[in-house]
């Protein structure tokens, strides 16, 4: 990939497609599920996919909200313990050194805060970008990642480049008015 235009912003999503995250986002839910509801989750979800809070509520039909907001709660104060089981997806970096010099490297996630700085710290990348955008900064709003840092840095969509993984977010990008060209699935 060669991006020529050096007034491109370049646009990073975190998990999946910076981070590999899934195995530890898994034992994490494992563990929470376990200490609510004293279930086996691999016995629950075999798949390769993501496990996310959707897929929470569609394996245990009679999950409380407050079992649900309490295995969330969980989750995220054990994740901590999984992060070695987090890897740095290599080509993604590469990308990122091979532009840092030449264009503004921003991050635009659906992580929180919190555990965003805990995966970028824990692998030494929390000085690459030049802004972050987590959860919380558009969280209430009805916008995307991607809509939302292209707005609050004044980018036009043809001068973003998105690298992303997810489908969803992907057509989110597009929705924001980002050429297709200009979207990287990683």
């Amino acid at each position: 990939m060669e991006i020529l235009n050096e007034k491109v912003f370049l646009i990073f999503d975190l998990d999946g497609t910076l981070i590999d995250t899934d195995e530890a986002n898994f034992l994490a839910y494992k563990e929470a599920i376990q200490q609510v509801k004293n279930l086996n989750l691999p016995s629950l979800y075999q798949s390769t996919e993501r496990f996310t809070r959707e897929q929470l509520e569609s394996i245990i039909p009679d999950l409380k909200l407050h079992e649900s907001e309490e295995i969330i709660d969980i989750k995220n104060n054990v994740y901590n313990k999984y992060l070695q089981k987090t890897k740095i997806i290599i080509s993604t970096l590469e990308i990122i050194n091979k532009y840092s010099k030449t264009h503004q490297i921003i991050l635009a996630t659906n992580s929180h805060k919190q555990k965003a700085n805990l995966l970028l710290e824990y692998h030494n990348l929390s000085t690459i970008f030049k802004h972050k955008f987590f959860k919380e900064d558009y969280n209430n709003q009805e916008i995307s990642k991607f809509k939302y840092a292209m707005d609050y840095l004044k980018i036009s969509p043809n001068l973003a480049v998105i690298f992303e993984n997810d489908k969803l977010e992907i057509e989110q990008a597009q929705l924001a008015g980002i050429p297709a060209k200009n979207i990287v699935n990683l």
